[in-house]
Parts: structure tokens; sequence; C-alpha cells
């Protein structure tokens, strides 16, 4: 059987990646995890200068799922490039760093810095607000879309996946601006925002107040966004959201996905990541599918 898929030029061993923010860079789950065992290990996300997060609490475990307003913690591209690239290099598994800004330069700051690293992807998450447009975040205005994936690609030696939010009217129209700039890959979706009330204490389970909601609540969502941006776009699609088992993964594949990346679920069972590699190949001798790449966008 062949479970290797090609992603923007590259070749993945199998389809399983880790989404951002939920595996840290790998070092913190690699005693429960073999990261040779998957397709791509995508780190936490990575900013020009160290970003501290939002104010706890931000994570409330809810029906079906979580809420986070971690706020994107992370110590910054320096620590980054002398820490975690070393330790991901030593691992035979795909290295996709997520990246985060407040502005177009913090983006490509980071980018810039990371073109002469020993990383194959980079991943654009344009969840994050653009504190030079009021605030709103990147990707829910197709225009910014464009533009900043665009600048992105101006700057970058590897292939660039953007990270398209849910919490948009269209989703198609999203995957096409980002393909219209230059895209090679889109990974969808990020979490879709969430409030939660302590009706004990009468207030607000986040100190953010709204926080983004994962896990399997959100997977319906998810397989019905991918499906459509799938139509809408030729770029190969990294499909997330809710995924919790090998079953739910190879749903996101036939609506389109040529990967899928594990997120929440890496909280309730840490060897996830390498259970649905097995499973997925488990599916594939079940159904005698010999080539996994038949199984990406087989149900129109």
């Amino acid at each position: 059987m062949n479970t290797k898929v090609k992603l923007a030029g590259l070749t993945l061993k199998n389809p399983v990646m880790t989404a951002s923010g939920t595996f840290g860079s790998g070092a913190e789950f690699c005693e429960f995890v073999d990261l040779n065992k998957l397709g791509a290990v995508v780190t936490k996300g990575v900013s020009n200068v160290p970003w501290e997060g939002n104010p706890t609490p931000r994570i409330a475990e809810t029906y079906g799922g979580m809420l986070n307003a971690v706020g994107l913690q992370n110590p910054g591209i320096d620590v980054f490039v002398e820490r975690d690239i070393p330790f991901l290099t030593k691992y035979d598994t795909r290295i996709i760093v997520n990246v985060c800004g407040r502005t177009a330069e913090d983006y490509c700051e980071v980018v810039r810095r990371l073109a002469s690293q020993p990383v194959d992807m980079l991943e654009i998450n344009i969840s994050c607000p653009n504190v030079e447009q009021g605030g709103i975040a990147f990707g829910q205005n197709p225009k910014s879309v464009e533009d900043i994936t665009r600048e992105v690609k101006r700057h970058a030696k590897q292939p660039i996946i953007m990270k398209l939010s849910p919490n948009v009217t269209d989703i198609a129209e999203m995957a096409k601006a980002a393909e219209a700039g230059g895209a090679d890959a889109l990974s969808l979706i990020n979490t879709i925002t969430g409030m939660k009330i302590d009706i004990h204490r009468r207030t607000f389970a986040l100190a953010n107040k709204t926080g983004g909601l994962s896990g399997p609540a959100i997977h319906p969502v998810a397989v019905r966004m991918v499906y459509q941006a799938a139509q809408a776009v030729k770029i190969p699609i990294i499909g997330m959201g809710g995924i919790m088992t090998a079953e739910d993964a190879v749903e996101m594949m036939l609506a389109g996905a040529t990967a899928i990346s594990i997120g929440t679920a890496n909280f309730r069972n840490l060897a996830v990541t390498a259970e649905i590699v097995d499973g997925i190949r488990e599916y594939m001798e079940q159904y005698g599918v010999k080539d996994v790449n038949e199984l990406i966008g087989a149900v129109k």
C-alpha cells in the first residue's frame, strides 16, 4: 500500500500531521509518540518577538470540545531557531513552522529568518488580529488574505500554507483569495469563536471572554468547509477540525483534503497521531485501497 502524499511538491510518508498549538514543537510529545512515524510536525505559532499570550484562565472544557484563548504565547523566533529546529531535524519527518504576527512586517520578518533554516514549509496563521486595520483578523477579508499571502510569498524560500479562519461568511471566497495571492497550499479550519459562562460564579470562563472552540463539536463544520474550499481551488488542502479517530481523518480526505492535522485530540490521548496513522492503513486494508491518494476528494 502507498501511504505517501504530495503537498506543494513535497512528499510526506503519510497524510498525518499535528495541528499548530497542540503539539508544542515536538519535544513535548516525543516521549509518547515516535515523531518518525508522522507525515509532518507542525509547530506552535512563532512570532518575531516573544509573546506573553492572554491572561488566565485561558482554557475551558466544553461539551464536545474545548475553548482556548491562549493568545499564541511563544518565546519568539530567536529561541525557536536556537532550540526547536535543531531538535526537530533529528527526526525523519517534515517540519512545518506556523508563523503568526500582528502586522504584515511581523510575518515577513519571521519568514525571512526561516528562509535559510532546514524547515520544509511555512503555515501562515491569518487568524491573528491585524493591528494596522483595527484588530480585524487578516483572514476575515478576502483582499487582506490575498495581500498578506502575496507579501509573505515575496520573502519565503519554502512553500507557503495559508491557514484559513472559519469565522467568515464564505470560506470558498477566502480560499480563492489565498490561491490568487500565490499560496502553495491551504489549511483549514482554525477554531470557531465561542464563549462559556460559569453560571455559579456568574462570570466568563475565560479571562478573554471569548475563545476558539475546537474538538469534535466542530468536525462537521470543518468537513463542510474543506469540501467547499476543495471545490473552489486547485492547490492542496490540509484538513483539520475535531479529528479524533482514523475514521474522522478518512472523512476529511474524502471531502478533499490531501493531508490532515490532529489538534485537540492530542490533549485527550498523547499517542493519538500515531494511532491514526495505523488506523488509516487498517481502513485501506479493509476496503482494498492500494493508494491513499485514491481517497482524496473521492466524494463529489
